[in-house]
Formats: structure tokens, C-alpha cells, sequence
């Protein structure tokens, strides 16, 4: 799954009515739900507040809102930008303020699901990988150089404790571990010492298509 980089808004303009989606990204329903009543208070006095969120790891809970605009014109569309884009954890809000030309089903549906796409291009997205976690335990003669070479390496450090030896967590997928086992050893040669110590979930930048 995925989720956007960052919370803010996108702006567009369809046949005079204007389009205003925010995002934001939300953990529960509740934070889902104060996010939308706070846009409805900015925006009191438009047309439409139309809505949709997905929560959960596996993007299991699904909510939308037509806001009065015809049903399935509005609230279903955004949800389809959120399900097709793998989206979770992420709420979204289009406020119409009506131009006076009437867009029809279909107009409205194009508008209302094109403003959550483009709304989503503009902020980016993160995509979350479960990735082990493995502790790099080293001397302190063999750790500073050991730091540098991890940061500059594929491999995404995390913390870095100082004790009796100097502790540096690295992240690294399921499949990488041998791989970086190897990298370790020709690193430090054999100098240091690693242990898988669990998982975590990070988010990092989604791998370009193709």
C-alpha cells in the first residue's frame, strides 16, 4: 500500500465551478472525521463538501460521501482515485463552489474523481514496505568509517547507539540479507558483526514503473 507525502490542497477549475481538494493523512476514523467537519467549517458556505477515506494496512475500511451532489457523482469517484492509486491512511475533501453551468453524472464524476487525481499528483506518495531490521554491532575504530559507508549505501540507517561497541540499525528487505551480509563482511573486513533484531515498516519512495 501507499499513502500521500504530505498533507495540503490542489485547485481546479471546471466549466466555472471551482474544485478544491484537500488531503491530509489521517491513522483513524476519528482523525478522518475531524479533518473532514474542519474543511466543512472553512468551507461553510459552498456548494458541496464531498468526501472519501481509506484507513487500515490493507485499506479495509472504505467511507465516502456525495455531500448532496447526485449519488455516485462524487463520493464513489474519489474513493475509485484512492482504491486504484493503492491509497490508505489518507482522507480526501473536494469542495465545490458551483459556477453555475451544470456538469451531468458523468461531468461530475470526471470532475470529482479528477480533482482527488491530480490532488494526488501534486502531494506524491510513499509506499510502505515491512523490512527487516538488523543490528550492525562494531568497535569504535571500524564505526565511524562503517556509518559513512551505510549512508551512502543502499541501506537505510536508523538509529545509531554508542555503548561498550557502537550499534547501528539498518533496514534492509527480507530477500537482502545474504546480499548485505557479503557487503558487511568486505566492509569492515569481518570486523563487525550483525543480527536481525525484527521489522518495521518504512515508507520510502515508490520505484519509478518500467
Amino acid at each position: 500500500m501507499r499513502t500521500i507525502s504530505r498533507d495540503g490542497e490542489h485547485e481546479l477549475e471546471i466549466r466555472k465551478s471551482r474544485f478544491i481538494c484537500a488531503m491530509a493523512r489521517v491513522g483513524d476514523e476519528e482523525q478522518a472525521r475531524a479533518f473532514i467537519a474542519e474543511r466543512r467549517r472553512l468551507h461553510w458556505n459552498a456548494a458541496h463538501n464531498c468526501t472519501a477515506y481509506v484507513l487500515g494496512p490493507d485499506g479495509e475500511v472504505q467511507r465516502s460521501s456525495d455531500d448532496g451532489e447526485p449519488s455516485g457523482t462524487a463520493g464513489v469517484p474519489m474513493l475509485e482515485v484512492l482504491r486504484h492509486r493503492e491509497i490508505t491512511d489518507a482522507v480526501a475533501v473536494v469542495t465545490r463552489y458551483f459556477g453555475g453551468i451544470k456538469l451531468g453524472a458523468g461531468g461530475l464524476i470526471r470532475a470529482y474523481g479528477g480533482a482527488v487525481s491530480a490532488a494526488v499528483d501534486e502531494l506524491g506518495l510513499l509506499e510502505r514496505r515491512r523490512l527487516l531490521v538488523v543490528a550492525v554491532m562494531a568497535d569504535y575504530l571500524h564505526a565511524g568509517r562503517l556509518e559513512s559507508d551505510l549512508r551512502s549505501s543502499p541501506y537505510p540507517v536508523r538509529s545509531v547507539e554508542y555503548g561498550a561497541d557502537v550499534r547501528i540499525d539498518v533496514a534492509l528487505p527480507e530477500g537482502g540479507l545474504a546480499e548485505f551480509e557479503a557487503w558487511l563482511a568486505e566492509a569492515t573486513a569481518g570486523q563487525a558483526v550483525s543480527e536481525v533484531v525484527g521489522t518495521a515498516e518504512v515508507e520510502v519512495e515508490p520505484e519509478a514503473d518500467g
